[in-house]
């Protein structure tokens, strides 16, 4: 490896750890609470670094949620466009989700659960191209599949698809903020929620 690609590769893994650490502030603390210079310090490197890579903390905000979504969408993008039954498809899908907001909780109470501060651009996360919608339509289309194949009760796709990520981001939610409930296990009840979803939109539920 060369001395350039060596750099780039440093570059990248220094703007990753400067992405978790300020969403794990963010949770911890509050974003209204956490100065640049405190994520500065949490990393050992001086507040002029951080500057380099980003011009405030609003848009160190926006990374780490745009990084979120756009993570997201690869995961869902990867399991949705698989072959075999749309049904069974979505279904990973959605376990998938969960699983994603676990192994990743700072990043997902950010992106998902934290309110955000006034100045926060939300209209970047409406526009259709936006990895927020992107994440949401890949969704939408393994919804659009179970309705194409007969496998869908619901008629309304919009409606499903959201009732769908309610769901998954309730027990998402709930397992990140409530991890001293006396769960019966953390496997059966994601899978019976994602079970129980399903029924409720599949032709099984008829």
């Amino acid at each position: 490896m060369g001395v350039r690609e060596r750099k780039a590769r440093q570059k990248k893994f220094l703007r990753q750890e400067i992405l978790e650490a300020a969403s794990e502030l963010f949770v911890t603390e509050g974003y209204e609470q956490v100065s640049m210079r405190r994520i500065a310090d949490r990393i050992e490197y001086s507040p002029t670094t951080i500057y380099l890579y980003f011009k405030d903390k609003s848009e160190l905000l926006e990374q780490v949620c745009q990084e979120a979504f756009s993570r997201l969408s690869v995961l869902l993008k990867r399991i949705l466009e698989q072959p075999g039954d749309p049904v069974e498809r979505l279904a990973k899908g959605l376990v998938a989700y969960v699983h994603f907001g676990l192994d990743n909780p700072h990043q997902y109470r950010t992106a998902f659960m934290m309110p955000k501060p006034e100045d926060f651009d939300k209209s970047k996360y409406t526009h259709p191209n936006s990895p927020c919608l992107q994440a949401f339509d890949f969704l939408r289309r393994g919804v659009e599949s179970c309705k194409a194949s007969g496998k869908l009760r619901m008629g309304d796709v919009e409606l499903a698809s959201q009732t769908l990520w309610c769901g998954v981001h309730g027990v998402t939610s709930l397992f990140i903020t409530h991890r001293a409930f006396p769960w019966v296990g953390r496997e059966q009840v994601i899978h019976s929620v994602v079970d129980t979803l399903i029924l409720g939109i599949s032709e099984r539920a008829k």
